[in-house]
């Protein structure tokens, strides 16, 4: 119990803060909430290094004059209109319950748990001050990204740093580091993959989202990490090395990318014989955009006008009971120390 002059301002109990952060989705589906979302999302250094004298005329003029409407139209094919929100929300908001509950249960009111995004709302400058006004003098940040990569995990930092800045007392920091070679969350992986195949396939796709083949040589490890990970996942599934692949979708600008490309890839594979295939997202911690219109709308439209005649989406882990557990067990072993 603290003892304060009377006159002293008045100071929250101390709590242990835990910000779960995700990528981010625009508010609406609709032209100018889109316009903002890919304008913050795009005019990240980290997304696209482009110095901004020659990437900002081109973001601001003819790119944000069409890519709104364009990436509008996807998303209100996912879009989840009984709660006016994207699928990328509506999970992370049931990820940070089901963990709310797991945290009542195991610390017994003695930690904070709310989630912030990168890019648009709830913003990670907003929730920090909350909890910073709520009284957390400790925080544990924990991006929601199996893989590190300078696109979704630094960039996620760099935003909570930004925070900080501003704040007068800063909490002491922990941050929960890349799980993509867990033994657990493999085995969800796994578990995962095993209940969305309702037959054999011929090959399990593991689709990663791209970056820029030079971020790789500049020092970025989310290439390697991706590869481990798609190799655990085949040991834990006991497959041979020729059914289980690694691919990067999502390309973004005229130079090269992580290769192989998926939507490529699977048309190759059609090609090859291999008709009845499944593709699964690791990298995602929660199915969105990417998962919801791009792998089973252009990637699997591109499978089927090959020749191929099967295509199964596994989920993410989402809000799964499997997946809280691999998330929870992260949180607590990172929280050693701070709450017993």
């Amino acid at each position: 119990m603290r003892q304060l002059p009377p006159d002293h301002p008045k100071i929250p109990s101390e709590k242990t803060g835990i910000l779960l952060a995700n990528l981010g989705t625009p508010d609406s589906p609709d032209y100018w909430p889109m316009r903002r979302y890919l304008s913050e999302f795009l005019s990240d250094k980290r997304v696209v290094d482009y110095p901004s004298w020659f990437w900002q005329p081109i973001l601001q003029g003819p790119i944000l004059a069409r890519r709104p409407s364009k990436s509008g139209a996807n998303y209100r094919m996912i879009w989840n209109d009984e709660a006016n929100e994207s699928p990328l929300m509506t999970i992370t908001k049931a990820q940070t319950a089901a963990i709310r509950g797991w945290a009542e249960q195991r610390y017994e009111g003695r930690v904070m748990i709310e989630f912030a995004m990168r890019y648009g709302n709830p913003s990670t400058r907003s929730v920090l001050r909350k909890m910073v006004e709520a009284g957390c003098t400790r925080l544990l940040f924990f991006p929601l990204y199996p893989h590190y990569a300078g696109a979704t995990v630094a960039t996620a930092n760099d935003e909570l740093f930004r925070g900080l800045m501003k704040e007068k007392w800063q909490p002491t920091l922990r941050i929960v580091p890349p799980y993509y070679d867990e033994g657990d969350y493999i085995a969800a992986l796994a578990n995962s993959v095993r209940a969305g195949l309702a037959e054999e396939v011929d090959l399990l796709i593991c689709s990663y989202h791209g970056l820029p083949a030079r971020y790789l040589r500049e020092g970025d490890p989310y290439h390697c990490q991706c590869q481990k990970t798609t190799r655990l996942l085949r040991e834990e599934l006991d497959w041979p090395e020729d059914k289980v692949m690694t691919t990067f979708q999502s390309k973004f600008g005229p130079e090269e990318w992580l290769k192989p490309y998926t939507v490529e890839e699977v048309a190759r594979q059609a090609g090859a014989g291999k008709k009845r295939i499944a593709v699964v997202a690791p990298a995602f911690s929660a199915d969105c955009i990417e998962t919801l219109e791009e792998i089973q709308g252009e990637i699997q439209e591109s499978f089927l006008h090959a020749g191929g005649e099967r295509f199964t989406y596994i989920p993410c882990l989402n809000a799964g009971e499997e997946h809280i557990a691999v998330l929870s067990r992260l949180i607590e072993t990172n929280l050693a120390g701070w709450v017993v």
